[in-house]
């Protein structure tokens, strides 16, 4: 960490308030050419600052609690996002959940990852991490993602991708359930999982004082709603652009899954560059367990109060890339270390998920 332990940076402090400056100013004069230029860049700022005081707040809190504020915080205002657009889009929007959903998993387990293995392994050739608590991860993501996004489409009670409200009701309970008893090994029961081991170079780093770490914990949470606000400011001229391009609708999943999960991939990859790939991963897992977990009870929870409808199954050829995905993730994590290649083949996935996204 290369934080000082004392004092956050000054433009760690202002970048929040700037950003919400901006927010404010679209609000007021919205279709302005040149305040939606500085939207954009109010966005990147946001989530950079939110990288920097997310890893303020994991260096004091510790390993793994860490990465699990930052998953649990951007998947809470995710969740926030989509709830918003689906009730005031109507039915059109019915499958922006699975979409959104859909595309996280595909960016924190190819994009994100291989990102993290390429960038590591360029670096340091090799690099260890815990294969236990990766595989745990990866065993509960599995059966998540299946049973969510692939399983509505073989009920008999409603016609695919539509769950009945029971069957919704039990998808978002047993969601919530599996990812809870996740979380309590992750913390308490089986914690030294998702450990990294003693030459962690971030072990021996002074940790930040309360003071700091509470000033950048509320701090995180003032980028991450502004980060969500803006995208929201974009999202519109974004689903413009793919409507006039002429891409499929589930491409603007894609985008607000990939501005969502902007902070938690940067962090990502800045400590595989610092060989800190156990962080990594519990970053890289965990928010896509936190995307699954949190989001689908949710969604299924405000769809059975208001009566909506609500797709969850993915088609067949996601089904076939989720699978890939979920087979070579397997292969990945089983020996604890990794190499360019591993990231390399992660990123080819990526890139197919992409293409065909586009390119159906």
């Amino acid at each position: 960490m290369t934080t000082p332990a004392t004092v956050l940076p000054r433009w760690t402090i202002a970048a929040p308030f700037v950003a919400w400056i901006v927010l404010g100013l679209a609000y007021a004069l919205p279709g302005n050419g040149l305040l939606l230029a500085l939207v954009g860049v109010a966005l990147c700022a946001a989530v950079f600052t939110a990288v920097h005081h997310a890893e303020v707040v994991a260096h004091r809190v510790g390993e793994p609690f860490g990465t699990l504020v930052l998953a649990v915080a951007v998947t809470v205002i995710e969740v926030a996002l989509i709830v918003s657009v689906m009730l005031t889009s109507g039915p059109e929007k019915a499958g922006l959940a699975r979409d959104t959903v859909f595309a996280a998993v595909m960016i924190v387990c190819n994009g994100i990852v291989g990102i993290c293995l390429l960038v590591g392994g360029i670096r340091h050739r090799e690099q260890d991490f815990q294969s236990r608590g990766a595989s745990a991860a990866l065993a509960v993501l599995a059966s998540l993602s299946v049973l969510t996004l692939v399983m509505p489409n073989y009920t008999t009670t409603s016609v695919g991708p539509i769950l009945s409200p029971s069957q919704l009701a039990f998808a978002g309970v047993s969601s919530l359930v599996l990812y809870g008893v996740f979380v309590f090994v992750q913390t308490v029961r089986h914690r030294d999982y998702f450990l990294a081991d003693a030459s962690d170079e971030d072990v021996h780093a002074s940790p930040p004082s309360v003071g700091v770490a509470l000033a950048a914990g509320g701090l995180l949470l003032v980028c991450l709603v502004a980060v969500v606000l803006l995208a929201k400011i974009l999202s519109p001229i974004v689903e413009t652009a793919v409507q006039n391009a002429g891409a499929p609708a589930a491409v603007v999943g894609i985008v607000i899954a990939a501005l969502v999960l902007l902070p938690e991939g940067l962090a990502a990859v800045r400590a595989a560059r610092a060989d800190r790939l156990q962080t990594s991963m519990n970053l890289a897992l965990g928010s896509a367990l936190a995307s699954i977990g949190l989001t689908i009870p949710t969604v299924a929870a405000v769809f059975l109060w208001n009566g909506q409808p609500l797709m969850l199954g993915i088609d067949g050829k996601e089904t076939v890339l989720l699978i890939l995905t979920l087979l070579v993730g397997t292969l990945t994590l089983s020996s604890g270390r990794t190499t360019i290649l591993q990231g390399a083949v992660h990123l080819s996935l990526f890139a197919a998920y992409l293409f065909l996204s586009f390119a159906p």
